[in-house]
Formats: structure tokens, sequence, C-alpha cells
């Protein structure tokens, strides 16, 4: 499962927070698990919380002045509380001093203490969506993610059937790479799927015949995406043509596939000789965004069918 250490996490958002280390220690104990997490209680992120404790305790102007107004008894109840969670963290917003307490507390426990000058609200707003991240359960799936259509589609199929080939027409219509061969998936939220390419295989194509092809060099910066949703599956499948001949030409349930234990609509092409995939693909996406929108064209050609195998009296 995805971890990420108090270390880690000082390191990737330090010049974004301007962070510095204000006091403790990095420990076992301050490791953000995505296990531990999902089955704790506890919020990921929040201002100081000794009711549900926060893994990454927020210390604002207002907490510190709580925390103040406690005396010494009633503000070592509360480090006590927080040193009986799992807590992974503390950061002092808003340019403060470190309150005394949390200090001490950091020092024994031990946990790291990281300050900022930024309001606390701007801490959580950049913090949330990097943990989300993170924190994401994670796969790697076979194909070719691309942006067609603003749409995050991937491509798979068996070796050989032409996957690298379609992408490289789609690129050459003006859409976009994210990543062949290997794609990474994360789960960011309960129902997107983040697409991304492997640093090593950035900006790469391998097609059969000229061997690795630099898109970005090739197309340019705006044949390249950074990252994608996944939206949609297109399975290419080698077909005979008796096979054609048997498939079912007005399929009434959509298929879909499991990704991370969320169901991906998936649209199977046949590949057989003359078939325009590009052009088949585009089409295919355009459908989808339709379906999205309310728009079904099976149910809506069914309806039409119904209406006048009716009469035109049932009909009317």
């Amino acid at each position: 499962m995805p971890r990420v250490s108090a270390t880690q996490l000082f390191e990737d958002t330090r010049a974004r927070l301007r962070l510095e280390w204000a006091g403790g220690r990095a420990s076992e104990s301050s490791l953000l698990d995505s296990e531990r997490i999902d089955a704790s209680v506890q919020g990921l992120i929040g201002h100081l919380n000794v009711i549900h404790p926060n893994w990454i305790q927020v210390i604002s102007p207002t907490e510190a002045r709580h925390l103040d107004e406690l005396g010494p008894a009633g503000a070592a109840q509360v480090t006590d509380r927080l040193a009986a969670s799992s807590l992974a963290c503390v950061i002092v917003s808003d340019g403060q001093a470190v309150p005394a307490p949390i200090l001490a507390m950091a020092e024994s426990r031990p946990v790291p203490v990281l300050s900022t000058p930024l309001p606390s609200r701007q801490v959580m707003w950049i913090l949330r969506p990097y943990l989300a991240r993170a924190l994401a359960e994670y796969t790697e799936m076979h194909g070719v993610l691309l942006d067609v259509l603003d749409v995050g589609v991937m491509i798979t199929g068996q070796s050989g059937v032409g996957k690298s080939e379609l992408a490289l027409e789609l690129i050459s219509r003006g859409h976009g790479l994210i990543a062949d061969d290997v794609v990474e998936l994360y789960r960011i939220a309960p129902n997107i799927i983040e697409g991304r390419c492997p640093p090593m295989l950035k900006d790469f194509l391998e097609v059969r015949g000229l061997g690795m092809l630099s898109i970005r060099t090739i197309f340019g910066e705006t044949a390249i995406r950074i990252k994608k949703n996944l939206k949609l599956i297109i399975e290419l499948q080698r077909t005979t043509a008796a096979e054609m001949r048997g498939l079912d030409r007005l399929p009434i349930r959509p298929e879909s596939a499991t990704v991370l234990g969320l169901p991906v609509r998936k649209v199977i092409l046949p590949v057989a000789a003359g078939r325009n995939l590009a052009v088949l693909t585009e089409a295919a996406v355009r459908n989808f965004v339709l379906e999205l929108r309310g728009f079904d064209s099976t149910q809506e050609f069914m309806r039409r069918q119904e209406a006048l195998m009716a009469g035109p009296d049932d009909a009317g």
C-alpha cells in the first residue's frame, strides 16, 4: 500500500509551502500509511482536534491562543492526547512561533514539527490534493493512454494487435499521448482513476519497425499530456471474416471493465483489413460523451423501431 513519510512530505511540498523544520524528528510512527488511514476514524489533515485527532495537525493562531488560554495543565492534557494518537506531524502556520507545549511533545514523542508563513487554509488546500495522489491506490496496466477529445482513453489488446500504430495515428490527428506500454493508474478519489506515465517512458511511443519515437520532439508540446482521468477503454481484438459476420451488431448492454474497484466503460473494436480504427475510436469517444449527457444512440434507434412496429395509431 502507498506510504508517505514526514520527511518525504517535507521535501515534496517544501517549495510550495515554504516549509521549515521547526522541531522534533522523524521516526517510524511519523508515517502516513494508506491502509492504516483507511481503517482509522481519524481525519487525514485539519486544524487541531483532540476528539478525532488528525494524522496531520495544523496549528493556526487560533489554536495557539487556545493552548495558551488552557494554561500549562490543560495544554499538557491536550498534548498527551495528541501523543497517544497516530500523529504523523504537526504544521504550524501563519509564520508564528511554535507553541511551547507542542514543541515539548514533539521532542519527547518524537513528532516532526514543520512551520510555514502561509495561512492554515492555504496549507490544507495544497496538502489535500498532494496527499490524495501520494496515498492513492495504485496499479499498472498494459496499453496506451491517450487524451482523445478531452477524454482519457486506454487502448488495450494483445501484443502486436496494433495499439501503438493506432495511437500514432490518433496523435497525428491532434490528440495527446499520456503513456505507452506501461500506464500507472491511481484511484485519487472514490470515483476517479488518474493515469500517468512512468518517468522512464515519458514522451516515448514504441512502434514496430520504427522503434522508439519521441512524440514531444516530432509533434511538439501539444501532443503530450502529463496525466488524464481514465474514462473509456478501447480493446482491440483480432477478428476473422467469419467472426466479423457473427458479431452482435446491436449490443444492448454496454460492456465495462473493473479497474481499482471501479467500473470503466469498455468498447471492443474488431481489427480487420480495411477498418479505419482511428475514425472508429473517435466515433466511440463521441458516442461515449453523448451517453454521459443522457443520449443513448442504440436505445434511441430501438425506440424508433418499436414505434414503427406499433403502427401509426400507437406511435402517435
